[in-house]
């Protein structure tokens, strides 16, 4: 009983379909442009093409409406309309460059409006020896002083300007049944454009008289049951309002010669049966517009300023009274939509606010086609009329139209847009909500790992699956980093760390590990993934790994491990090798000088001690990836190898650099005798900067591993950066 009365108290204030959608849909639809502009359409594109001119603009409003309807009976739809719906959707980015230009689109559509009353007050009492930005400037800060006292008393007025333009409609209508003749819709049939105007210059100039539909999405915060009343109130009023502008337009056409619709911006009113009535509906229509796109906009800006995207807008979060009315947004839109009515022009403004409507519509499209394409679970509308090609019907429409009526304007728009898109790209942002974009990458990483996994593996599509023990990557920093340049972009590096404890009461410490292993990753530009398990040793830890990290063909291929230089834990890390040699992966085991800063490599050449193809090919491959980087880009990669005994030199040294061209690879051939190795590899690689080796994991037992550590302790005083490389298969340099 508790709850109840609180979501009762919590609705109270709030509106239903009729007054919070239908209503404010209608009165903004059917406002200034059908009063003093549709008349120049009709008289200009010609009965024919002013159909087509409304049912083309209804047919991508209608889909953009399928789009929002989906989408709202989808999520629960908070403050911000078509703003909080496409944020949710394609994600903060794209959520905040719509909530820009949609809140810059309601702002001017003000102005648009109030310009509109003013030409009608103007027409109606022109003795009045009144300047028109007075006029303008007095009925915008009226229609601000009305919004910013509460939406609730505004919303009540609707009913009776409803009821005005309901009147003044019919007034129209009874006027010209009665002048009606075939032979002036005959004569109107064709079109008459003036010169620089055409088809598209007249559907800029209605267009906005449809954009009405979001007035209800605008209010969705101060809704009872947005994601049901939100579909049957837009679509209703795009269904009625559609009717009466087709046949408006006919009886238009039917009623006067093009030279009559053209030369009077209120030829409405002309015809009408009682003209007060009209002008009556005139002033109703154009204010409660006016008053619409008042409200709606400071609630976008509120709703986008909460989620709190750019921290320079957050003064705009605040709300006033009980109902949290956005005032400070509201003087902000009366500022801009003053801007508008300097510029005086309404048909200049008109197309500019088209160019805003068809991105926002555009962009809504697109947001409900990715959500149907990318088959997110949670994408679960009750609006039964959604479906992913109707969504990519009304993007590539809206994105058509808005290139043909003006390719300049839309190809700027579009550039702004993607500026304002890297942008914020580039602020620190931690999104609150899911989006798109993660769903959308998902579907395509499963339907790549289903591939992978239907496909045979082969030598030609390798790529190194790096898991790189790394401990702490911050401590053994030149691990972290031989393993991204060993995997040059082509790869996936996973930093992992295994931390030798118990694993009671230690959950928490390796979430934390990981957590900063993460942010290791991030603060240093890596491009790998954190892995932390908890096992009493090396060689558990690494089995873990090795059995359960990755997916498909994304498990890891190649283990690197340092070399390590304590005696006691000599055995197990001799047994890590072990496993990883008999669990089929690649080992590479890197002896550098650490740091745990970023560093420059050392002078030299990049070498590959050549010993035959067993290891040579992936030690090969690797040189390659490593000289991909740009900071190795400049090296020279050379192949040192030893002549067999009573080996021929020169051939051994041409096939050997045919290998390299069959390979595709560019590098030198050095071949020497087989003399002291080690003595000739010390003479040999005194401009090294590393040296890529071959190696075998020891046998089992203390004698092997003992044998295995004076190998190490010989090589690694060769030069600084050696890696010691063991091939497990899958990697050929024919291929």
């Amino acid at each position: 009983m508790a709850n109840h009365a609180q979501s009762a108290q919590q609705d109270d204030g709030k509106f239903g379909t009729v007054g919070g959608v239908f209503t404010p849909c209608v009165l903004t639809i059917l406002g200034v442009i059908m009063f003093l502009r549709f008349g120049e359409v009709v008289g200009q594109a010609g009965i024919l093409s002013a159909v087509l001119i409304v049912l083309g603009a209804k047919f991508i409003t209608t889909l953009t409406a399928f789009s929002l309807s989906a989408v709202a009976t989808n999520t629960r739809v908070r403050g911000g309309g078509a703003y909080f719906v496409i944020s949710r959707s394609l994600g903060v980015e794209f959520g905040a460059v719509i909530g820009i230009v949609f809140y810059l689109a309601q702002a001017v559509s003000v102005s648009m409006y109030v310009i509109g009353f003013t030409e009608a007050f103007l027409d109606t009492f022109p003795n009045l020896g009144v300047s028109f930005l007075k006029v303008a400037t007095v009925v915008n800060a009226v229609t601000f002083i009305c919004v910013y006292i509460g939406a609730g008393w505004t919303i009540r007025v609707q009913y009776v300007i409803l009821a005005v333009l309901a009147l003044a409609i019919a007034s129209f209508a009874i006027g010209a049944l009665g002048d009606v003749s075939l032979a002036t819709l005959s004569a109107n049939r064709a079109p008459a454009y003036r010169e620089g105007d055409s088809f598209f210059t007249m559907f800029a100039l209605f267009f906005p008289a449809v954009t009405g539909i979001m007035a209800g999405a605008n209010m969705s915060g101060d809704l009872r049951d947005a994601s049901r009343s939100i579909p049957r109130g837009t679509l209703s009023a795009i269904a009625v309002t559609a009717l009466v502008y087709l046949a408006m337009a006919v009886l238009l056409a039917a009623s006067r010669p093009h030279t009559e619709l053209l030369g009077s911006s209120m030829v409405v009113k002309d015809i009408a049966w009682l003209p007060a009535l009209v002008v009556a509906g005139v002033f109703a229509a154009t204010l409660s517009s006016a008053l619409g796109s008042m409200m709606g906009a400071p609630r976008i800006l509120q709703a986008f300023a909460r989620d709190d995207i750019i921290r320079e807008i957050r003064y705009f979060a605040a709300g006033s009274g009980r109902a949290g009315e956005p005032r400070r947004a509201t003087v902000l839109t009366f500022a801009i939509a003053q801007t508008g009515v300097m510029i005086g022009d309404l048909n200049a403004i008109a197309p500019i606010i088209t160019m805003f409507f068809m991105i926002t519509y555009g962009t809504l499209n697109l947001a409900c086609f990715y959500e149907s394409i990318t088959r997110n679970p949670s994408y679960r509308p009750k609006f039964r009329y959604s479906h992913w090609s109707l969504a990519l019907i009304g993007t590539v429409g809206c994105g058509g139209v808005a290139l043909l009526i003006n390719p300049l304007w839309a190809l700027i728009a579009i550039a702004i847009m993607g500026a304002l898109y890297w942008w914020i790209s580039r602020i620190e942002i931690i999104s609150r909500w899911g989006d798109v974009k993660s769903g959308a990458a998902f579907e395509r990483a499963r339907k790549a790992l289903l591939k992978l996994e239907e496909s045979q593996y082969h030598p030609k599509n390798w790529r190194p699956s790096i898991l790189a023990l790394s401990g702490g990557a911050w401590s053994r920093y030149h691990l972290a980093e031989y393993a991204y340049w060993l995997a040059a972009g082509h790869g996936i590096v996973t930093l992992a760390q295994i931390i030798s404890e118990k694993v009671t009461n230690n959950l928490e410490r390796r979430s934390q590990a990981e957590k900063r292993l993460r942010k290791f990753i991030q603060d240093e530009g890596l491009m790998a993934f954190p892995a932390v398990v908890i096992e009493k040793n090396l060689s558990g830890g690494l089995r873990s790994f090795l059995q359960t990290h990755g997916l498909g063909g994304f498990r890891p291929n190649t283990v690197l491990m340092g070399v390590t230089r304590e005696q006691e834990r000599w055995p197990d890390f001799c047994q890590a090798l072990r496993i990883t040699a008999a669990m089929g992966r690649n080992l590479l085991l890197v002896d550098c000088v650490e740091d745990t800063e970023r560093w420059l490599p050392p002078e030299g050449s990049i070498d590959v001690l050549w010993r035959g193809e067993r290891h040579g090919a992936l030690m090969v491959m690797m040189a390659h990836m490593l000289k991909a980087n740009a900071i190795w880009r400049q090296r020279r990669l050379r192949i040192l190898a030893v002549v067999p005994p009573q080996g021929d030199t020169d051939g051994y040294r041409t096939t050997l650099e045919r290998l390299l061209a069959t390979a595709r690879i560019d590098g030198s051939v050095h071949v020497f005798g087989s003399e002291d190795l080690y003595l000739t590899l010390a003479k040999r690689t005194g401009n090294t900067a590393v040296l890529f080796v071959p190696f075998e994991p020891p046998a089992a037992g203390a004698q092997a591993d003992a044998e295995f550590l004076e190998w190490i302790s010989k090589i690694t005083r060769l030069t600084p950066d050696i890696v010691m490389v063991y091939n497990a298969g899958g990697v050929s340099l024919e291929a």
